[in-house]
């Protein structure tokens, strides 16, 4: 491992709440100059779920993204607090967005979404022997639900129709995996 280049001289809290908190640290930048760097700290990980049944379907999530000012189509998923078991968050978002519950579990992305600027880790997972039940939804979601062939979720995403990071990336992988 590489040693760190950056030498933090002082830290300043800029804003909390429940989801993230915003920092502006001074800093000698790896060339010896003074630097200020922002950053956008997560106290959740992002969790995300491709649900594949049986037949090679698998469920869409579709909900206007206010961050963004438009509507997104996503794989199904939210934040799991770093204290709790990232499988127990998965497994809860999955319940809540769709109404699934799935036998199978296999975690196979990690990820971080924007380096740059936040310390954000999203992880995905693969849900497999699925059960249809009754969503859960939050009193902020208001959710559109799809289920559609596999295949056809991996095209939006070569067609620039599913643009959510975690998304692109947890789909882009289990298609390479399944040999698509």
């Amino acid at each position: 491992m590489e040693p760190n280049p950056w030498k933090l001289q002082k830290s300043k809290r800029l804003y909390d709440n429940p989801w993230i908190t915003l920092e502006e640290d001074e800093v000698i930048n790896p060339g010896g100059g003074i630097s200020h760097y922002g950053k956008v700290l997560f106290k959740n990980y992002a969790i995300g779920i491709v649900p594949l049944d049986e037949e090679m379907n698998t469920w869409l999530v579709g909900q206007w993204r206010y961050t963004l000012n438009e509507y997104s189509w996503e794989i199904p998923m939210g934040g799991g607090p770093k204290d709790e078991p990232r499988l127990d968050a998965a497994k809860r978002e999955l319940k809540e967005e769709t109404g699934l519950s799935a036998e199978k579990w296999t975690e196979f992305v990690k990820m971080h979404t924007s380096n740059s600027v936040t310390d954000e880790v999203g992880f995905a997972y693969l849900a497999e022997g699925l059960t249809q039940g009754e969503t859960e939804f939050e009193e902020t979601e208001d959710l559109k639900i799809w289920k559609l062939p596999f295949a056809e979720a991996h095209q939006m995403v070569l067609d620039g129709k599913i643009t959510d990071s975690l998304s692109m990336v947890a789909i882009m992988k289990l298609a390479r995996m399944l040999k698509l």
